[in-house]
C-alpha cells in the first residue's frame, strides 16, 4: 500500500493510481481542491484543519510555487519530504516519504508482485523507459509557468511561445517512437512511459479551455493536429480499464470547459 497527499485533480496523480490499477497494488489517495489545501494539516495523516492547529506556531509554513498564504505541515511531514511539495506519498508507516509524481509512479511498480514488465524486461529497456520520464520532467518544467498563468492576468505572448514550444518538442519526440510500428512508447507492452505520458498531457490539455484568453494576447491557439500517432495512442489509453477511472471524467469535464470557453 501506498498513501499519497495532494490538490485534487491532478493528472500526476494519476500516474500512480493508473499503475495501482493495473498492478493490482493499493493506492491511497488524500486531498482537497488547490484552493482548500490551506485549510488542511499537511501529514501523513492529512485532514481538514482543526481549531488548536491554527494556533500552534509550529505548523504554519509560508506557501511555495501555487499556493499563496500559509500552509500547515508537520515537522514528521517535512522529514519525509524535505522539499515540502504535493503530491506527497508515504509507506505504510508514514515514515517514509517519495516525492515527484514520476518516483511515486516507480514506487508502486515495485510494490507489484507482477510488475507485468511496466517497468521493462531488463536494464536497458528500464533505462530506456527512465529516458522518455527524464523527458516528461523537462515538459513539465518548462510548461508549468504557462499554465500557472493562463488562469490569471498574467499570460504573455512570450510565455505563451515557450510553453507552445516545449509542448511540440515533447510531442515530437513522442509522435517518433510511435513510428516503429509498436503499440507503445517503449516497445510492445504498456510501461511507465506510457502512464506518464498520459498524465503529462492530459494535465497540459487543460489550456484548450482557455481560447479567449490565448486571444486575448493575440496568439493563436495551439495546435495539436499535428500529432496523429501520439493523439491516437492517448486515445487508446484513456479507455484502457486501469486508465479510465481517472480520464473519463476528467475528459468529459474538459469537453463542456472547451465548448464553454471558446472564442
Amino acid at each position: 500500500m501506498i498513501r499519497i497527499f495532494s490538490y485534487l485533480p491532478n493528472p500526476r496523480v494519476w500516474k500512480a493510481t493508473i499503475t495501482g490499477r493495473y498492478l493490482d497494488v493499493e493506492v491511497q489517495v488524500r486531498g482537497a481542491p488547490p484552493r482548500e489545501l490551506g485549510q488542511w494539516l499537511w501529514d501523513f495523516d492529512a485532514r481538514p484543519l482543526e481549531q488548536n492547529d491554527r494556533s500552534d506556531p509550529g505548523l504554519e509554513r509560508k506557501g511555495r510555487t501555487g499556493f499563496s498564504g500559509s500552509l500547515y505541515k508537520t515537522d514528521q511531514f517535512l522529514k519525509a519530504h524535505p522539499f515540502g511539495n504535493v503530491p506527497a506519498a508515504f509507506d505504510v508507516t508514514g515514515s517514509v516519504g517519495i516525492f515527484e509524481s514520476n518516483s511515486i509512479m516507480r514506487a508502486v511498480a515495485r510494490l507489484a508482485d507482477d510488475d507485468k514488465g511496466i517497468y521493462g524486461r531488463d536494464p536497458y529497456q528500464a533505462s530506456r523507459i527512465d529516458s522518455f520520464l527524464d523527458a516528461s520532467l523537462v515538459f513539465a518544467r518548462d510548461t508549468q509557468r504557462y499554465l500557472l498563468c493562463l488562469g490569471s492576468d498574467r499570460l504573455t505572448r512570450e510565455i505563451h511561445t515557450q510553453g507552445r514550444d516545449a509542448f511540440k518538442n515533447y510531442l515530437d519526440g513522442i509522435e517518433r517512437s510511435l513510428t516503429a510500428g509498436d503499440p507503445f512508447i517503449v516497445g510492445k507492452e504498456l510501461t511507465l512511459a506510457d502512464v506518464c505520458f498520459v498524465a503529462e498531457v492530459s494535465l497540459f490539455s487543460r489550456e484548450r479551455a482557455w481560447q479567449r484568453t490565448i486571444e486575448a494576447i493575440e496568439c493563436e491557439p495551439i495546435d495539436w493536429s499535428g500529432f496523429e500517432l501520439a493523439m491516437a495512442h492517448y486515445d487508446d489509453l484513456c479507455r484502457r480499464p486501469a486508465f479510465e477511472g481517472d480520464l473519463a471524467p476528467f475528459l468529459e469535464k474538459l469537453a463542456v470547459d472547451i465548448k464553454k470557453h471558446a472564442g
